[in-house]
């Protein structure tokens, strides 16, 4: 937001510097990041007449010009500027004068002839040239013809002004004008409040009211619509005394009745439309959603394509405008307008943040809805445009509102303890001091009794709905600064975390100490993953949640699974040749019990990860080997070290985007509670996946209670240990990590580590067979095997696996 201090004064009366105003205000919680000095670097520039220009008589393109500078004699200033005539008023740098870009200005010779300064345009005054008419960016700056002679150019063009840039928080939008602005300075300087001027409403002859109607369909986005007329229109330049104003703020003024309407916004804060009365159809205003494709041509040309979420104002025919955002093209005011319509209005902020978005467009208009613009404002800002237009001589006023207003508006009433405010705050302020700063910010105070108030909002007020609020109102004008610091009372108790949370830190610590890399992922994505995955239509992954208002359509659906989420983000590292890309999420996933929702989602902890490219991409004294599936393996095992499970096993997994010969599922006390694998090819083109990338996807709740577990010391074994192999022929079917588990619990305390060394099949085992090697280590602490002991123990593996799988040794 930017303020003009020279617009400021004109509510309020401002005794110190801007610097220190700035100041004053940052305290207050209206942050001011710049103080800009517009005419900055400007001295000695003044107004000037051009009394008489000829050619130079040596040069094609200069012009010879004595100017009236004020002060009685003519001097001589030459430009080649082509757009300067006789009897001009512009802008003129005196010999040894400076301009903001530190020129400063010394007699010079040109072909021959003096030139006792410079004739300057906008930009070497350094005014923006998208502040400026089209006719007034090139060349020479011409002035009104009623310019004073040899005024300071600072003056005459509102240089001499200062504006504060202020970074105001989303809930000051009473403070997006200047009266709002002025209202918070009277505050903290203590002077006083001076409103402007607004139009009376009544008067003679047939009233606005009666030449126009105003229905509010769509209720639940505009609360209040008003219109007031204004007739034998004039259409011209404004005042210079407004265009300053509006230059200041960067706002670049047009003709009056628009000049007017962007005047009061950034005076009250209303944003106001004007409408050529006669191009609307029926002279009746309707305030409506779009229809289903419909499109409306706006004030800057473009026609765009409406959602039925919009808000509309329309007349019998067609729209007229997209309401709180900008004004439709068929009934925009021309040179040729002789009545206009003034349009205030209140809009929903939401909406209008949703549909300015959706379009690209916004507006300062929008940018005030979407903060929250009081109601109450609607007459005072017509009743105050209407003024300035007779004011400036635009047009004759019609008296009365045509408006509709179905549920007028009730100001907010806090109940409110002072002792309670002032223990909130955290210091002792009396209770005649808060109500004292409370009544300087127009709130009004009414004691119910001993230690209790009933609090009225000013109605602009639209971010104080509770006590809270109030306690802020008093701290930031006490001062923050005047608030000592104490140490709390309070009872100290034993921190601590959940277990699941635990589990989470030690997931981290282990794969981040492996060379993992952990990454955040949001927590919605687009449904279309799901179709890249090849999920099929019944899987209960599909019955997400959708968000009604996405950040955008991409983040419309919540998560189910990790895997895309993972899946992007290699494919976005492999695109810019990441030769190895091996993540890591801890995150929950969001399972709805039914849809539509009746309950809360099931939320499930997983950690998944992903993994692709090269082992070891910078390793120069190995191979440059591919990331393959014992990998990803490796990268589970050592979680489960970590977290002190034992006991998982691996069996065949029914994901269609897993590769079938390189994935499995992953299963912990007979339940399956995760997979990995290779992606299938097909999905992997679909995610545009460069290089053959392995995903895992576990949940962790299962793990919580092995977690907590107190790692127990074990001696160093005293006594050798002994190793066998057995090769067993079995069924192709049966699962090798089935045949581990049973060997294993056949194995009894003796066996205490089983690993698979070779899987055969071929012409030395019958069709439909497989050979699956086992190594097998025993050992005793309390003593050294025999051959015996280990011979009894694999007889009875044998015999179990012949009885229970069909399967025998391997001669």
């Amino acid at each position: 937001m930017l303020a003009s201090i020279n617009w400021l004064k004109k509510y309020v009366e401002i005794p110190v510097t801007p610097e220190v105003l700035a100041d004053k205000l940052t305290r207050v919680g209206l942050e001011v990041e710049q103080v800009l000095h517009l005419g900055e670097g400007i001295e000695g520039v003044i107004t000037g007449k051009v009394v008489t220009i000829e050619r130079h008589p040596d040069s094609d393109h200069l012009w010879v010009c004595q100017m009236d500078l004020g002060k009685g004699d003519t001097v001589q200033i030459l430009t080649g500027a082509q757009n300067v005539h006789q009897g001009d008023v512009v802008p003129v740098a005196q010999v040894g004068s400076h301009l903001p870009n530190g020129m400063e200005l010394k007699p010079v010779k040109m072909r021959g002839l003096d030139s006792n300064g410079m004739l300057c345009s906008a930009g070497e005054l350094g005014i923006d040239a998208k502040l400026l008419l089209p006719e007034q960016r090139d060349g020479i700056f011409i002035l009104p013809a009623d310019t004073p002679i040899g005024a300071d150019i600072k003056a005459v063009l509102g240089l001499d002004d200062v504006v504060l840039d202020i970074d105001l928080t989303a809930n000051r939008g009473d403070c997006f004008n200047m009266l709002g602005l002025a209202r918070e300075c009277a505050a903290v300087l203590g002077t006083k409040l001076t409103l402007p001027d607004y139009a009376p409403e009544s008067g003679e002859g047939t009233p606005a009211s009666d030449r126009a109607t105003v229905d509010i369909v769509a209720t639940d986005v505009c609360s209040r619509f008003g219109l007031r007329m204004i007739e034998n229109l004039e259409i011209k330049e404004s005042p210079e005394w407004m265009q300053k104003l509006l230059r200041a703020v960067n706002i670049r003024p047009i003709n009056n009745v628009v000049d007017v309407t962007n005047y009061v916004m950034m005076e009250l804060g209303q944003p106001m439309h004007a409408y050529d009365y006669d191009k609307v159809a029926g002279h009746h205003w309707v305030v409506r959603r779009a229809h289903e494709g419909e499109h409306l041509k706006t004030l800057d040309g473009q026609d765009r394509a409406l959602s039925p979420e919009m808000i509309v104002i329309g007349d019998d025919e067609k729209g007229i405008g997209l309401g709180g955002i900008m004004g439709g093209f068929e009934t925009e005011v021309t040179g040729a307008t002789k009545t206009v319509m003034l349009e205030a209005a209140t809009f929903n902020g939401p909406t209008i943040r949703r549909t300015s978005k959706a379009l690209g467009l916004r507006s300062e208009a929008s940018q005030r809805f979407e903060r929250g613009v009081d109601t109450i404002l609607n007459h005072n800002a017509l009743n105050r445009a209407i003024y300035l237009l007779e004011e400036i001589g635009a047009g004759k006023a019609v008296h009365g509102v045509a408006e509709c207003y179905p549920v007028p508006e009730k100001p907010v009433e806090i109940k409110a303890a002072p002792t309670k405010l002032a223990a909130r705050i955290g210091c002792d302020i009396d209770a005649a001091t808060m109500k004292a700063i409370l009544e300087n910010l127009d709130f009004t105070v009414e004691e119910k009794g001993e230690d209790s108030w009933v609090v009225t909002v000013p109605t602009w007020r639209k971010d104080c709905d509770c006590s809270a609020d109030l306690s802020e109102e008093v701290a930031r004008m006490y001062g923050y600064d005047k608030i000592e610091s104490k140490t709390p009372e309070l009872i100290m108790a034993r921190g601590g975390q959940a277990p699941i949370e635990d589990v989470k830190d030690m997931i981290r610590d282990t794969l981040t100490g492996i060379g993992l890399d952990e990454v955040m992922t949001y927590s919605f994505y687009n449904a279309q993953v799901f179709d890249n995955l090849g999920l099929p239509a019944d899987d209960s992954r599909r019955k997400a949640l959708q968000i009604i208002n996405p950040i955008s359509d991409d983040f419309r659906t919540i998560r189910t699974t990790l895997t895309p989420c993972l899946l992007s983000t290699v494919a976005y590292n492999q695109a810019r040749q990441s030769e190895r890309t091996a993540i890591f999420e801890v995150g929950r996933v969001f399972i709805p019990k039914t849809l539509p929702l009746t309950d809360f989602p099931e939320e499930k902890m997983v950690l998944a990860i992903a993994m692709s490219g090269k082992r070891n991409p910078l390793s120069w004294n190995t191979a440059k080997d591919a990331i393959d599936f014992y990998d990803i393996k490796g990268a589970l095992e050592e979680v489960m070290d970590s977290l002190q499970v034992k006991g998982l096993s691996y069996g065949p997994t029914k994901e269609v985007f897993l590769h079938p010969g390189k994935s499995c599922a992953i299963s912990y006390e007979g339940k399956v509670i995760g997979f990995m694998g290779a992606i299938h090819p097909t999905v992997q083109d679909r995610f545009g996946l460069s290089a053959e990338t392995y995903v895992l996807e576990v949940e962790i709740a299962p793990f919580v209670k092995s977690a907590e577990q107190i790692p127990q010391f074990e001696h160093v074994p005293q006594f050798p240990s002994v190793s066998r192999d057995i090769a067993v022929v079995v069924k192709a079917g049966v699962s090798a990590s089935d045949l581990e588990a049973e060997i294993r619990k056949e194995g009894g305390a003796l066996l205490v580590d089983v690993r698979i060394f070779d899987v055969y099949t071929g012409k030395q085992v019958k069709s439909g067979y497989k050979s699956v090697a086992f190594n097998l280590t025993f050992q005793d602490v309390s003593r050294t095997l025999q051959d015996k002991d280990v011979d009894d123990v694999i007889k009875q593996i044998v015999a179990n696996v012949q009885d229970k799988f069909g399967g025998m040794l391997r001669d």
